[in-house]
């Protein structure tokens, strides 16, 4: 999103304070149990959990040297919200620009940072990070225009936590034992993967507090009770300071903000994470949905329980910030990409997600290495596959992306290798962006920017960036679950600048070839005919129109099924009577059949932590 010649002033100002910062990360399983409930198996790094915040400076090139040592899968890393300028194919998505790193073998990534700010990393293959391989990446700016208005630094990561690994959860969350598509729900929340942390604070010093949600599902509501939050960035991007009570963070996003600590030191102060139960189909008994933590004044005073939380104000809005560099709004788009999002269920029973019918199934080859191996036809975006949901985008042109959420619940959207700028953003159920009455007149002067976007239950949003970083990039849902069942699409944007500055390195290419893995040639591996998509992969094919001579059998037995109980419950009532043992067992049985939970009402308080819901209908608390 910045202007070509910022970035060439940025790399020669930071050339004077660049350096080689190199990583060793050696990826294994580790035990744990973040929440005290159960131990269980996580991906660790140089075996230790959590795994290390990297942290570097801008202009710094960045070697992270990676062994997977997991023996039982595969795993990638990618960069969140870092742009890889020149060097998409480091961006870490599997089959998109790189192939997966399998057991055994080692794998670098190789790149100069170009931006401030807070970002995080995370494996991008087969819904794994979840399952602990992520944390915060911080990008330090020697010039960060909020430097001299704090004293001290904070990386606070919140999350929601799985007591099952995810291969488990995945095999039934797409499964026909889940027709409903009903996401799995976490059992807790954790600050820096912990619960009841505690954050010393010198009185009358003002911190720089990063905040991030690496989790996989839940947005989080968080406060920190009798202090302000001044936010001051949002998703690498720095904003004017705007002062919030309480914030929502979804899954993917950053913010960062200044608090500044009281003058006087008799108490200690509790901040709350809150996850947004409105996402949630169940409401598991096991679910502890909020985690608190402690501003520390004095360790030797008391801990307090949150207090209820009704006289705080609403949920901030992040579409109120505006950008510290008041970047006015791009002009006019070249090319608007529409995008409909609904959920449903394929011919195997299984509920997928879909962006215009279409749900996002890998190709065989790397969508980057057909890019770079299909010569002129590369601008064609059929040769990337009907299901990678590709468009190809000319170098600097103007995107918008209007996406309508037919659909009753959040998607935070977030894109690859860029940020975007927000233009518009309905209100819940406010049907298709087509059907208002919303014009390029009302969109702001000077919109917000960030890469990751909550886009609310039926309503739509338009966000516009500039094609100015050639690669091949994602927009996906960043709901680890809403990934796995399809909800992506791929921009390729000036793939003919991509053949003359990108060159693999041999390490790509030995990891696919290790897997068979072939990297030259269309999404099915066609190298002669581009056109050619005979073999390319696809999801379950769609549900049959009226019924199949299947469904007709087992129809035809399910209505003699049903005759012949309702003919047995008349025999056996008839023949029975009230002094009858197997009635007055049966019945005995219903009595004790469970309470069912239902999931609380807006409004409504629940008992734990002692926190009540919040302004915003959307707080479960």
């Amino acid at each position: 999103m910045r202007p070509p010649f910022f970035s060439l002033l940025l790399s020669l100002v930071s050339f004077s304070w660049a350096a080689t910062v190199t990583y060793d990360l050696d990826i294994g399983w580790v035990t744990a149990n973040p929440d005290g409930q159960a131990d269980r198996p996580v991906i660790g790094i140089n075996g230790q959990w959590p795994i290390p915040v990297i942290e570097v400076t801008l202009g710094d090139r960045v070697v992270i040297n990676v062994v997977n040592s997991l023996g039982n899968q595969s795993t990638s890393l990618h960069f969140h919200g870092l742009f890889m300028n020149g060097t998409t194919h480091m961006d870490g998505p599997v089959q998109v620009s790189q192939c997966a790193i399998p057991p055994g073998s080692r794998f670098t990534y190789d790149f100069e940072v170009t931006q401030p700010g807070t970002y995080w990393y995370h494996s991008h293959n087969k819904g794994q990070y979840p399952d602990g391989l992520r944390a915060p990446f911080i990008v330090h700016d020697p010039d960060n225009p909020y430097k001299d208005q704090y004293d001290e630094e904070v990386v606070l990561s919140v999350s929601d936590w799985y007591h099952e690994q995810m291969p488990d959860l995945v095999s039934f969350f797409m499964s026909r034992q889940n027709p409903s598509g009903a996401e799995p729900v976490p059992q807790a929340a954790l600050f820096n993967d912990t619960q009841d942390l505690s954050l010393p604070l010198q009185p009358g010093k003002t911190y720089f507090i990063r905040m991030v949600n690496i989790g996989a599902f839940a947005g989080q509501y968080v406060w920190f009770e009798g202090h302000n939050m001044t936010i001051v960035e949002v998703d690498g991007v720095y904003t004017h300071p705007s002062t919030a009570e309480m914030i929502y963070l979804s899954a993917a996003q950053r913010c960062s903000f200044l608090l500044t600590a009281k003058n006087e030191t008799d108490t200690n102060y509790p901040f709350v994470a809150s996850m947004d139960t409105t996402l949630f189909d169940a409401y598991p008994e096991d679910l502890n949905y909020n985690v608190s933590g402690w501003l520390v004044y004095d360790d030797k005073k008391s801990l307090p329980k949150p207090a209820l939380v009704d006289s705080l104000d609403a949920v901030f809005d992040d579409m109120n910030l505006v950008p510290h560099d008041d970047q006015p709004i791009l002009g006019e788009p070249d090319q608007t990409v529409t995008l409909n999002t609904i959920m449903g269920n394929l011919d195997d029973g299984a509920n997928y997600a879909f962006f215009n019918n279409i749900t996002y199934t890998h190709a065989k080859v790397p969508t980057l290495y057909t890019a770079l191996t299909a010569g002129d036809q590369a601008t064609d975006p059929a040769v990337y596959g009907t299901y990678t949901h590709s468009f190809v985008l000319e170098k600097d042109q103007i995107i918008d992306i209007v996406v309508n959420n037919i659909d009753p619940g959040r998607h935070p959207f977030h894109l690859h290798g860029h940020e975007f700028q927000a233009l518009h953003r309905s209100k819940e159920e406010a049907g298709p962006f087509e059907d208002s009455n919303v014009t390029a007149a009302s969109f702001p002067a000077i919109p917000m920017r960030r890469d990751t976007l909550v886009l609310y239950p039926d309503g739509n949003m338009v966000l516009r960036f500039k094609a100015n970083n050639p690669g091949v990039w994602l927009f996906h849902c960043h709901i680890e679950w809403h990934v796995v069942s399809g909800l992506a699409a791929t921009f390729v944007e000036a793939p003919l600048e991509l053949q003359k500055t990108i060159e693999l390195p041999q390490e790509h290419l030995d990891i696919c070839a290790s897997q068979g893995i072939p990297v030259t040639g269309n999404a099915a591996g066609n190298k002669l005919d581009l056109l050619n998509l005979d073999g390319q992969p696809s999801p379950p094919g769609p549900l049959p129109a009226g019924f199949t001579a299947r469904g007709i059998v087992a129809l035809v037995f399910s209505c003699l099924s049903g005759i012949l109980g309702v003919a047995v419950l008349v025999w056996y009532g008839l023949a029975g009577g009230e002094n009858d043992p197997g009635l007055k067992t049966w019945a005995a049985d219903v009595d004790a059949a469970p309470e069912t939970r239902v999931l609380p009402q807006d409004g409504e308080r629940t008992g734990d932590h002692g926190v009540s819901s919040g302004a915003d209908a959307g707080i479960r608390t």
